[in-house]
């Protein structure tokens, strides 16, 4: 336990994130612990594969590759690491790093963190047959690993969030009922969870900053539950109250922010700017977690495959309509579902070739892989000499692959076992928080006073808003926010959740929620079914729904001149 400062810093956002990073945050300034994320629903589904292929797989080979290069620097700087890339198979990561320190000829200790896995209990727990079935794990186990001396802690799928609300907890000896500085742990862990985002990247104001190559965040976390959010001096891109509210309401739903160990309030987070590239997150107010635990299960779909048609010029219409209508015939058994996109790029009497170019995608997906493998992606080629005038594809035929279907439970807590195991190997359980509440929707916020009627001007509403989208499953999700409290007041009023819809016709006629943020002049809108079942099965060209936020900028609105 102690009362100083601890400066956490992140090193991966996501599975196939900067590779130097781990040496970058290592090399770049003071840390006491190196986290890395490499987990979200997508990848499970590609760790559950590759386990299919080797069942000694399973976890993230790039943190692998990434310690072979900087453990011995780790261990120089006394920094301890935390990461969830173990994935399916933690103990073989703790494992593999054991050998990896042997061989290096370093004094490592490595503890994991196990019981996330519930696949051999899907059935009994009601979850089907999936390929993959996950709890989020919370934060305590981390802590037991840590308190215990050890110098690296792995973990499967535990809550992005834990990666650092559990070193907090370790280094500050907080109780399992301290909400408020639980829950001021959490808001940082999930400003950090997702790298350089907190830091200018995916950051609608990029053009006012160096965003080029953007450093890693870090958190100083302190006692009571506050945290600055910073980064190394002399890395690059910019932390700023925006880029930390772009994260904050990123991919949130609701003013109550569920967890495993507590439920954060994000409509009491206070965010500061305390010196250049700082800023302080206070107030957080914490509640008890949930008594369930989210379960990420992902079960194969079926087998999908893509090819994409250009058309130059004139007719551009009729071109689509016949190549579609002859693929269709030509097929020997049609798949399940065809999707086809007609992407209208092409600009009238273009001084260049692309710029006279559409693209017309069609997505075949069915459960048996012929059907959509060479039938269909060679039967697209076959027309390429009886077809429409300037036929050609910016795709050669391919086999076809399979696609996952991700889907959230929730399953008690207690039938969840979660497991401590220590660098000398004993298992310490870790048992589920005594105090709960069940997650409720919390009281809307007044709405500020509108704005005085005045003159408007038509422009795009990505002049005074920002906005940072994402993806839970198929559901996707966009956070904007102002960044003054007239634009607040403006936007507060201007965009309801109709007028989402006339903005955004692909919502049209979806459930979407509106979750008001007034300390953070911010909106949160969570749209159900646009990403269908999920990243791997959507047919949408945006299947995460990234860009969906800065679509939704560059529509037209009437904005007030005062605003502008």
């Amino acid at each position: 336990m102690s009362a100083s400062p601890l400066r956490v810093g992140n090193a991966s956002g996501f599975y196939g994130d900067r590779f130097s990073a781990f040496r970058e945050m290592l090399e770049g300034g003071q840390l006491d612990v190196l986290t890395g994320d490499y987990l979200a629903e997508l990848t499970m589904l590609i760790l559950g594969r590759d386990r299919l292929k080797d069942p000694n797989g399973g976890f993230a080979k790039t943190f692998l590759r990434q310690m072979e290069q900087c453990l011995a620097l780790a261990v120089e700087k006394r920094v301890k690491i935390v990461t969830n890339a173990g994935g399916l198979n933690p103990a073989g990561l703790a494992a593999a790093l054991r050998a990896l320190a042997e061989r290096l000829g370093l004094q490592v200790r490595v503890a994991h963190v196990e019981g996330d896995e519930l696949l051999a209990r899907a059935g009994a727990l009601g979850l089907g047959t999936p390929l993959t079935a996950n709890a989020y794990l919370g934060a305590w186990g981390i802590a037991e690993c840590l308190r215990a001396g050890a110098d690296i802690v792995v973990t499967g799928r535990v809550t992005d969030a834990s990666l650092v609300v559990g070193p907090a907890a370790a280094h500050f000896g907080w109780r399992r009922d301290d909400w408020d500085c639980l829950a001021g742990a959490q808001a940082a862990g999930h400003v950090l969870e997702c790298g350089a985002q907190a830091t200018g990247g995916n950051y609608s104001f990029f053009t006012e900053i160096d965003a080029r190559r953007p450093g890693f965040p870090l958190a100083e976390l302190h006692a009571d539950g506050t945290s600055i959010i910073t980064k190394h001096e002399g890395s690059g891109g910019a932390v700023s109250v925006d880029t930390v509210t772009a994260q904050l309401l990123y991919e949130i739903e609701g003013a109550r922010y569920a967890g495993p160990d507590v439920t954060a309030r994000f409509d009491t987070v206070d965010l500061s700017a305390v010196g250049h590239d700082r800023v302080r997150i206070s107030g957080v107010r914490g509640e008890p977690p949930p008594p369930s635990l989210k379960i990420c299960l992902n079960h194969l779909g079926g087998f999908r495959n893509e090819m994409t048609f250009v058309l130059v010029g004139l007719d551009i219409e009729q071109k689509a309509r016949l190549v579609r209508e002859q693929l269709e015939a030509a097929l020997p058994k049609k798949p399940r579902e065809l999707h086809w996109t007609l992407v209208r790029t092409d600009r009238e009497d273009a001084s260049t070739e692309e710029q006279a170019a559409a693209f017309l995608r069609v997505v075949a997906k069915d459960p048996d892989e012929k059907k959509v493998g060479r039938a269909f992606s060679g039967a697209a080629i076959e027309l390429a000499l009886a077809s429409y005038p300037g036929f050609t594809m910016t795709t050669p035929p391919t086999d076809g692959m399979p696609y996952g279907v991700y889907t959230p439970a929730y399953v008690d807590a207690a039938l969840v076992e979660h497991v401590a195991v220590l660098s000398e190997g004993t298992r310490v359980v870790i048992p589920p928080s005594q105090q709960t509440l069940a997650l409720a929707a919390a009281e809307a916020p007044e709405l500020p006073a509108p704005l005085p009627p005045g003159p408007v001007r038509r422009v795009a509403l990505g002049r005074v808003v920002a906005a940072r989208s994402g993806d839970k499953g198929g559901t996707a999700n966009i956070g904007l926010w102002a960044r003054t409290d007239e634009a607040w007041r403006w936007l507060a009023h201007a965009l309801t959740p109709e007028r989402l819809r006339e903005l955004l016709p692909e919502a049209s006629g979806l459930p979407i929620q509106r979750h008001l943020f007034p300390r953070l002049r911010g909106l949160n809108f969570v749209i159900d079914g646009l990403l269908g079942e999920g990243v791997s099965s959507s047919t949408r060209f945006d299947p995460q729904g990234k860009a969906l936020g800065e679509w939704l900028r560059s529509r037209h609105v009437d904005v007030p001149e005062t605003l502008l």
